[in-house]
């Protein structure tokens, strides 16, 4: 990684980042060695997942998660549901809502309460990514953006964000990269601190409306996000 990256996070944010992380490691250390053990017990093949995404001004870097789906699971379904969701008004649920069977057991738990995306602390420490951000997005839906809608780049991506806290599975793409502007427009500390302090209420709401969904077989309902826009659609 070249030195521009670092550049990309202003001198606060990074302090803010690495000190959480410090702070965080007693918890974050043993629960990261719980999760591999049962990812190494249930399924075969590595435990972390590696793929490459989008940062910020665009650029291309690996990113990590613990692996939830079986090895050699196709992508091409995942493709297409991704792309029905940036054509449509349709929440943004994941497919897990609807039942995948290429997720390992216990995958769906992991991916609902965040727990996949943990590996993505290596990322921030590495200046890649940021505690807070948008979620950097796979290379194909990049290339799928309009102009205006790569403006959710000028900030570094995160593992929590304004978009997380606001509804997530229950907005809207376009909803989405509104939040992710507005976010990377209003970036200051305050801000962040206020981000990570909703993100675990965010995640109990998501682990539930996961849950509902199962029980009904339906798609949870749409709702506008907290923080109004300030992107327009162009």
């Amino acid at each position: 990684m070249n030195s521009t990256e670092h550049k990309s996070i202003p001198g606060w944010k990074r302090a803010l980042d690495i000190v959480l992380i410090i702070l965080a490691l007693p918890v974050l250390l043993p629960l990261a060695a719980i999760i591999s053990l049962i990812i190494w017990r249930v399924s075969p093949g590595p435990i972390l997942f590696q793929q490459e995404r989008v940062g910020y001004r665009g650029r291309g870097f690996m990113c990590l998660k613990f692996r939830t789906m079986h090895c050699g699971a196709e992508t091409n379904t995942h493709q297409g549901h991704l792309q029905d969701l940036m054509a449509s008004d349709a929440p943004m649920v994941k497919m897990d809502a609807k039942g995948d069977s290429r997720i390992i057991p216990g995958g769906k738990i992991l991916r609902s309460a965040g727990l996949d995306e943990l590996p993505q602390l290596i990322n921030v420490l590495k200046g890649e990514m940021s505690l807070v951000g948008p979620r950097p997005c796979i290379t194909y839906e990049a290339t799928k953006y309009l102009p205006w809608q790569r403006e959710r780049f000028n900030t570094a991506p995160g593992l929590t964000g304004l978009w997380q806290v606001s509804g997530k599975n229950r907005t809207t793409f376009t909803r989405m990269i509104q939040l992710d502007i507005e976010y990377s427009r209003k970036r200051n500390l305050w801000l962040d601190f206020r981000i990570i302090i909703m993100t675990i209420p965010a995640l109990l709401v998501q682990m539930w409306d996961m849950k509902q969904g199962k029980k009904a077989g339906t798609r949870p309902v749409s709702s506008e996000g907290v923080i109004p826009a300030r992107a327009t659609n162009h």
